[in-house]
């Protein structure tokens, strides 16, 4: 056996770090930073008025911008060390309380009206920014993982942004209220000033001390005394990744524009637009609030992942905003006041987009230089771009002053010079790296399409190679796997793709493999050498493992293709399910690409990638790991689909005239009609029935159109059904009615007449007389709410959209073969989910008509046969008695039904009874319940032309889980959807596994074992009973009992089941194994019953433990030649009965639906065999 190994440990620290956007240390942080910048530029911008009296307002703005930019320039270093060497944690606090004593030194300054003290103040504060800046930033990654880095940068950069834009708002505003006089020595209110300072430093301190702790990235790291010296290693940490040195630079043309702008705004209004100082501070609002605009959309487009996609959109909107900017100026005249012309709104625009724009360029670089530099250096790196971004800072103020008292340019001018110097970034983002603009712009594109959510991603290798395998559904998968990831991923695709010009093109600039079989064994070695060399690049290299599209909606087999890939390296296998994409206009549902209406306009998708594989030999485990992602992907989303109720009034209405059900009483009812009476006879129940304590209903009627409607009027009344099974005992229906608290039990009159029965704790409410009660209103407020309500406005009205899909639909019994009934709980999304993946596989369309004789009690008849056709493109066609073979052909023949849905003992009734022409018209039949034997399916397909296919499913599994599917019902490309003697692949977001009985290990593919199911059709429970659930619910996983084993292919194989075994001498027998065997030597052609011809039980042996025990009908051989024929079989010795083992009976004890009762079978057993063993 072959199992996949799980390791974490490339998974990338962040991945194992907890932490969240709404963590009291993220928060922590966020404050601190907010208060310190907030307290920098309030005390920055305060002391620009007063050293104006002194120096002029130029050289004030000048020599403020100095002071506050230069100790970045010779702290930087110092700062990158600090915050290698110290818990970034230590470095933060200890800053914070220096800010307390800087800021009582600001308050002195201001008192004694000492402009060199005010600079030296600016300087100190600028100091301590740079020195703790490192720290401060460098925490982020330290705190949240991966996926938030970009939100959480966005976040610091709003939190920047709005500091600095309400503190030099304040600052401004504290000038005037104190209105100081300089040399004075006193200032009004002082104390208020002095409390806001420094009690805005404390504050800022105490926020500090819940950022948690982290140990040192680089304890050794050691400290340069010589500044210039010390800028080295900062600088080469940066230089030495020609990556890191791209992004640093990127991100110091934002300092150097940004610095420019804002330092043009001040001329900009007052000598362009005409405005006021007030009006100029405005203008620098709006800038800043773009850019806080920007960060935060930066970080919700990045989506959990750093996207350098969005730095060209970023770069571009740079440039067409200032061209913007410039044409808006350029309409100014003095003629009229400024806020009544285009010049000052659209001036207004402009900024904003320049700011936003400029938001979008900057926090994707910031993020992608804290994910890419190293844990122990990125306090260096950190440090090195801090000192590149503020020599470029300081270069911006140079150039301003030499633009502007030089070279006399005009402010618009410098505005128009901005975008200009930014073509070439723009340029270069765009063509030099086309990838990122590409995968941004299909991820604008897909996102306006579909409604992306991804999970896992952390499980994505933050460095290192990867080989990522997902499932096939749709020509669009390789676009959202390529816009999921941070990373570039380079794609195995087909060669044929990459043929026409344009794909060419584009496969060169995404760097795909192209691959191509049929071209012979060279391209086929050259394109895997190609994909082994990027795995030994540490790329991230993408296969689809079927090698195709699904055309059925199921997996394919995967290929042993991707092994050669990442043969001789580490790399993991990181398996992923695409969820959601069938049935896209880019699936091949219903046989088409592309030529269909999409369902609803951004369709819901979910991208599931899971833990890394090691050491994988069969690709049928990777196949599995990614089938049980597709489980836990449709249980996520049980919640986002609309619960049947809900399916059936879109569906009644969407198809009012079309006939939806019918019955061998000739009634029928199109959708809007069938709507209409349901929503009748719900007003008619509760006015005339129920209480508001009768929430579970009894429902005893057979399929016909009657009991469509008894539980449509349930289901849009919120109520439980419980359809009671009418073969049973009248103890035992009792036993139900009572367990599932039913007071009231819909029926009619005519059916009791059959099938009398006596209710000890209910009452029957009978269908006849209720008919009479339904009033013109009634009518009237069903014709309403089907033909004229809308759809919205109805299932507000009726509360469905209160109802959690997790709440109860159904309570159906269980047919009690091996005991008393259990109640199984089924809730909305069970039976939701599972007739969904039922359409999904069937290809139901308006031409097909389903022959529904399973009854209602059974979950079979419940599902596929009353639910699909109510919420699908089918039309239901019932009959009251499966049995009845001629009225069941006559109805086919009738309605001309498409799709049968039995069990193996009707079918071999069916194949007696009914004529060929009866039965013509069957396009598709699915059985269940029991093992199909193959000679009956090949004499059906003889007779019919129609082959029979397997099913698997019980109750608990709501209930179909696995089935296989004709071929002609997928595409005109043909994929293997049947496996004849299997019961077929699990249904779409489900998932089967076979383990140990014993240890609960898997057994892995092709063992034998017991036979484990997950997905959204998993019940809730057994009814008031759990600890019998707990027995068979654990993880999410249902123990069904049966022995199975799966193929490569993923077909599953039932083998017997737990409770049709027997120990005999030490060894387990399957009892199922037997019966087909025996039944293929037995079977009689000429037999015209088409009853079950015999059954394997066993009875108490003294010697042995059990002995076997062979129930038969007459048989056409005596049991000596069936025994010599079995022998020859193969089967071990100990399995063979003996003759004595055989005892003729009259029939063979069959269930209601069609099951083999095996309570009977072994009570007949003990009293026949006793009997036997009497007489001789």
């Amino acid at each position: 056996m072959n199992s996949a190994e799980v390791h974490t440990d490339d998974l990338g620290e962040s991945a194992r770090e907890e932490g969240s956007l709404t963590s009291l240390s993220f928060i922590g942080l966020v404050l601190t930073q907010f208060l310190g910048a907030f307290n920098d530029n309030l005390f920055r911008w305060l002391s620009v008025p007063i050293a104006e009296q002194v120096v002029g307002q130029s050289n004030a703005i000048a020599i403020g911008t100095v002071c506050l930019t230069v100790p970045f320039l010779i702290f930087s270093p110092m700062a990158g060390w600090l915050a290698d060497r110290f818990s970034k944690r230590s470095v933060i606090i200890a800053f914070k309380v220096a800010e307390i004593g800087i800021m009582l030194m600001a308050v002195l300054s201001i008192l004694y009206g000492n402009v060199t003290a005010l600079f030296s103040v600016v300087f100190l504060l600028g100091s301590q920014s740079a020195l703790f800046g490192p720290a401060k930033f460098g925490s982020i990654p330290e705190i949240l993982p991966t996926r938030l880095l970009s939100k959480g940068n966005g976040i610091m950069q709003l939190t920047s942004i709005l500091a600095i834009g309400l503190g030099t708002v304040a600052g401004f505003a504290l000038y005037d209220w104190a209105r100081p006089t300089l040399g004075a020595g006193n200032i009004q209110d002082l104390s208020a000033v002095s409390f806001i300072l420094i009690g805005l430093a404390v504050a800022g301190t105490v926020s500090s001390l819940v950022i948690r702790t982290a140990a040192a990235g680089n304890s050794n790291a050691r400290l340069q005394i010589n500044p210039i010296t010390a800028m080295v290693p900062p600088l080469r940490a940066v230089f030495s990744d020609p990556r890191l040195l791209k992004t640093a630079l990127g991100i110091s043309f934002f300092m150097f524009l940004g610095s420019l702008s804002q330092q043009n705004i001040n001329p900009y209004g007052e000598l362009i637009l005409g405005l006021s100082k007030s009006d100029v501070g405005i203008l620098l609002g709006i800038l800043i609030a773009g850019v806080g605009c920007g960060s935060v959309l930066a970080g919700y487009w990045s989506e959990g992942k750093v996207e350098l996609g969005i730095v060209p959109i970023g770069a571009v909107g740079i440039v067409v905003s200032s061209f913007f900017l410039v044409a808006a100026g350029w309409m100014y005249t003095p003629d009229y006041p400024p806020k009544e012309q285009f010049a000052y709104w659209g001036s207004c625009l402009g900024l904003f987009l320049l700011g936003s724009s400029a938001g979008l360029y900057d926090v994707p670089l910031e993020a992608y230089l804290q994910f890419r530099s190293d844990r122990k250096n990125r306090g260096m790196v950190l440090a090195g771009n801090y000192l590149i971004s503020y020599v470029c800072i300081v270069l911006s103020a140079g150039v301003f002053l030499l633009l502007r008292e030089v070279l006399d340019v005009s402010p618009l001018n410098i505005f128009l010079l901005g975008g200009l110097i930014t073509i070439p970034v723009a340029w270069y983002v765009v063509f030099v790296v086309p990838d990122l603009t590409f995968r941004f712009f299909m991820w604008l594109l897909t996102h306006t399409v579909y409604k992306l959510r991804i999970f896992g991603r952390e499980n994505i290798p933050e460095k290192g190679p990867g080989l990522i395998v997902p499932n096939h559904v749709s020509f669009v998968d390789g676009i959202l796997m390529m816009i999921s990831s941070s990373r570039m991923i380079r794609f195995v695709i087909y060669a044929d793709f990459t043929e026409k010009p344009f794909l060419r093109r584009l496969g060169q600039v995404m760097r795909v493999i192209p691959i191509d079989a049929s071209r012979g064994p060279k391209e086929l070695v050259r394109s895997i050498r190609i994909a082994k060399d990027a795995i030994k690049d540490g790329e991230l290299v993408c296969i689809f493992a079927e090698g195709q599209l699904t055309r059925t909606g199921q997996m394919q087999p995967f290929q042993r293709g991707m092994f050669k890939i990442i043969q001789g390296s580490d790399a993991p296998i990181i398996p992923v399910n695409l969820h959601g994409l069938w049935g896209s206009i880019f699936s091949w549902r219903g046989g088409k690409l592309f030529w269909k209406w999409p369902k609803k306009w951004r369709y819901p998708v979910d991208i599931h990638f899971g833990k890394p594989l090691y050491d994988v030999k069969d690709p049928a485990v990777v196949r599995q790991q990614v089938e049980e992602l597709g489980a836990e992907a449709n249980l996520m989303d049980m919640k986002r689909q609309p619960i049947p109720a809900k399916r059936f009034i879109r569906h009644c209405k969407a198809n009012k005239g079309r006939t939806k059900v019918s019955d061998s009483t000739k009634q029928t009812l199109e959708g809007g009609k069938l709507l209409a009476g349901s929503l009748a006879f719900r007003r008619v129940l509760r006015r005339e029935v129920f209480s508001p304590e009768d929430k579970t209903v009894g429902v005893l009627l057979p399929p016909s159109v009657g009991g469509c409607l008894a539980n449509m009027a349930l289901a849009l009344d919120k109520r439980i059904s419980v359809n009671l099974n009418y073969t049973l005992s009248e103890d035992v229906l009792n036993y139900c009615v009572d367990r599932a608290g039913i007071r009231h039990v819909l029926t009619s009159r005519k059916f009791l007449e059959k099938k009398p029965y006596t209710l000890k704790n209910a009452e029957f409410v009978f269908l006849e007389d209720l008919k009479e009660k339904v009033s013109a209103v009634d009518k009237a407020a069903g014709a309403f709410g089907a033909y004229v309500m809308p759809t919205s406005a109805l299932e507000a009205s009726l509360g469905l959209n209160s109802v959690d899909p997790n709440e109860t639909l159904t309570i159906v019994f269980t047919s009690g073969s091996t005991g008393e009934p259990k109640g199984v709980v089924l809730s909305h999304s069970n039976v939701g989910a599972n007739i969904e993946a039922v359409d999904h596989l069937l290809n139901l369309n308006d031409n097909d008509a389903l022959l529904g004789v399973l009854p209602f009690f059974h979950s079979f008849g419940y599902t596929a046969c009353m639910w699909l056709p109510l919420c699908y493109n089918v039309r239901g066609v019932y009959h009251f008695n499966p049995l009845d073979a001629k009225i069941v052909g006559r109805l086919c023949q009738e309605n001309r039904a498409t799709i049968l849905m039995a069990t193996p003992t009707f079918l071999q009734m069916y194949l007696r009874r009914c004529d060929k022409e009866q039965l013509e018209s069957l396009d598709l039949i699915v059985v269940g319940a029991e093992k199909l034997p193959e000679q009956l399916a090949r004499e059906f397909e003889a007779k019919f032309g129609v082959l029979p296919t397997e099913g698997y499913g019980t109750t608990e599994l709501s209930p179909v889980a696995a089935v296989n599917i004709p071929d002609h019902r997928s595409t005109d490309i043909v994929q293997r959807g049947t496996k004849l003697g299997t019961v077929g692949r699990p249904l779409p977001g489900v998932t089967a596994k076979v383990v140990d009985p014993d240890t609960g290990e898997d057994r892995g593919i092709g063992a034998e074992g017991l036979l484990l199911i997950k997905g959204p059709n998993v019940m809730q429970g057994y009814l008031d009973e759990p600890e019998r659930t707990a027995e068979v619910l654990k993880d999410g996983w249902y123990c069904t009992g049966d022995f199975a084993s799966i193929d490569s292919e993923g077909f599953v194989s039932i083998t017997g089941r737990q409770s049709r075994f027997s120990k005999i001498g030490g060894e387990m027998v399957p009892h199922i194994r037997i019966e087909q065997e025996l039944t293929r030597i037995c079977h009689d052609c000429n037999d015209e019953e088409g009853e079950i011809l015999l059954a394997v039980t066993a009875v108490p042996d003294d010697r042995k433990g059990e002995k076997l025990v062979v129930l038969h009908r007459p048989l056409h051989i005596t049991p000596e030649e069936a025994i010599k024929q079995l022998s020859s079989t193969g089967l071990p010795k100990i399995w063979l009965p003996s003759r004595e083992s055989f005892v003729e009976v009259e029939s063979i004890p069959v269930l209601g639906t069609g099951k083999l009762d095996l309570r009977g079978i072994k009570e007949l057993a003990l009293e026949r065999f006793c009997q036997a063993e009497l007489q001789a």
